[in-house]
C-alpha cells in the first residue's frame, strides 16, 4: 500500500502549468512540522481537478491537509542523475481557521437583515 498523509503550510504560491497531454498540473510545496521543532518540506504535484483547486484557492503560509501516494522518479541533466520524490495528490483540504494565514481568500457572508423578525418572549413553557 503506498498512501501518505500530510498537514503543514505552503511554502509558496502554487506553480500552475500543463502535461504534454494538456491536462492542468499544479505543483507546490508543504512544510510539515516535526517534533524537535525541524521542519520536512514535501513537494506535492495535483492533477486535473486538484490542480484547479490549488491554483484557485491554495496560497502561500495556507494550512492544508494532504492525501495521496508518493511517486520516485530521476532525470538527468548535463550528464547528471537527480532522484526525486513526490506526493501525487489525491485529496486536499483546508485545515485550522478561515483566518490562518496572512491574507483571506474567501469573502465574508454579508450581515443577516433581522429586520423582518419578532424577538419571542419566553413564558417558560414549551408549547409541544
Amino acid at each position: 500500500m503506498n498512501k501518505v498523509i500530510i498537514k503543514g503550510r505552503l511554502t509558496r504560491d502554487p506553480d500552475i502549468g500543463e502535461t504534454k497531454s494538456g491536462e492542468m498540473v499544479a505543483r507546490y510545496t508543504v512544510a510539515v512540522d516535526r517534533y524537535n521543532s525541524d521542519a520536512d518540506f514535501i513537494p506535492c504535484v495535483a492533477f486535473r481537478k486538484s490542480a484547479e483547486f490549488a491554483r484557485n484557492y491554495l496560497h502561500k503560509g495556507k494550512e492544508i491537509l494532504v492525501e495521496g501516494s508518493i511517486k520516485t522518479g530521476r532525470y538527468e541533466k548535463d550528464g547528471k542523475t537527480f532522484y526525486t520524490t513526490d506526493v501525487i495528490v489525491d485529496r486536499q483540504e483546508f485545515c485550522g481557521s478561515r483566518n490562518d494565514s496572512t491574507e483571506n481568500t474567501q469573502p465574508s457572508a454579508p450581515a443577516a437583515d433581522m429586520s423582518d423578525f419578532e424577538e419571542v418572549v419566553s413564558t417558560g413553557t414549551l408549547p409541544f
